[in-house]
């Protein structure tokens, strides 16, 4: 099918876009810069001029497509306005001819009691409670014959870039010790960043109205994957414990989405998708990537 989504210059997209077209989709991304046309280009895509906040862009660009995945982010106080007009736009231009897939993410669960999945209570960190109204306004479209679908990835690693890239980032960072946020017995929802592209692909073919957790049942303890992190930067076992208050002072309001102790499953899409994540050593990979 033709496929257009937005965010395929960005470090998921990088991953879709190559899973879209083995799985023999024609793909337009959204380019909003000569840079980002680019690098969508060299991943096979055929760029569309524009960003977020053109609308009519995004409408015409989803109106000449089969299905539309967005996975693009706009940065700034206005990020969850943006974020609903984009998808507002996309869902309009492709009506009921093809799959919507949104993109939310797994930190909407907050902490979790034990292994959960789609139907548990969310409780958000602050950094993603906007997310929750604009996804049920967007599943609501299935109500009106639309076809909405939403994938909530987990901690995404993998290729080179993470939002572990926090930890080697970290402006407090001294001696190369990577910073752990308190002791560490709190788990993080991994998922390999060609998994879930695998999964995006997927879900263009899922049932209208349904939600899906992008996460390899890979429930890891943060200070295992700290240690992981520190053999990566080449000073194994060098480690700083920091309180909260440290980490949201250092690294922004994400260190509270990084002290959540989440345990999740992705058996539905397994279930319903037949999705098979094959990235399962979370550890190993980690101390792998190049920093």
């Amino acid at each position: 099918m033709r496929v257009f989504l937005t965010g395929g210059s960005g470090y998921i997209g990088r991953s879709v876009v190559p899973a879209l077209l083995r799985h023999g989709h024609d793909v337009t991304a959204l380019a909003r810069s000569a840079a980002s046309a680019a690098a969508v280009t060299a991943l096979g895509a055929t760029p569309v001029a524009g960003d977020l906040t053109d609308t009519a862009a995004l409408r015409s660009a989803a109106a000449a497509a089969d299905g539309v995945l967005h996975l693009g982010s706009h940065a700034g106080a206005d990020t969850a306005a943006v974020d609903l007009a984009a998808a507002r736009a996309m869902q309009e231009g492709l009506g009921d001819r093809g799959t919507y897939v949104h993109t939310g993410g797994a930190w909407v669960y907050g902490d979790t009691d034990g292994v959960v999945d789609e139907s548990a209570e969310q409780r958000p960190p602050r950094i993603t409670a906007w997310r929750a109204a604009n996804e049920r306004q967007v599943l609501a479209a299935a109500d009106r014959g639309g076809r909405p679908v939403l994938v909530m990835p987990g901690v995404v690693y993998g290729n080179g870039g993470s939002l572990t890239r926090f930890f080697f980032t970290d402006p407090g960072r001294k001696n190369g010790a990577v910073p752990q946020i308190g002791d560490g017995a709190n788990h993080w929802a991994l998922v390999h960043v060609d998994d879930v592209a695998e999964l995006y692909v997927r879900a263009l073919d899922a049932a209208p109205g349904t939600s899906y957790l992008g996460v390899s049942d890979q429930n890891v303890a943060q200070a295992d994957i700290v240690q992981a992190l520190s053999r990566a930067a080449g000073h194994p076992g060098s480690v700083e414990r920091i309180t909260l208050e440290q980490a949201l002072e250092r690294m922004g309001p994400i260190a509270e989405a990084f002290a959540l102790d989440q345990q999740i499953t992705g058996a539905r899409a397994r279930r319903e998708l037949g999705w098979t994540p094959r990235h399962l050593d979370a550890l190993d990979d980690l101390a792998g990537e190049s920093v």
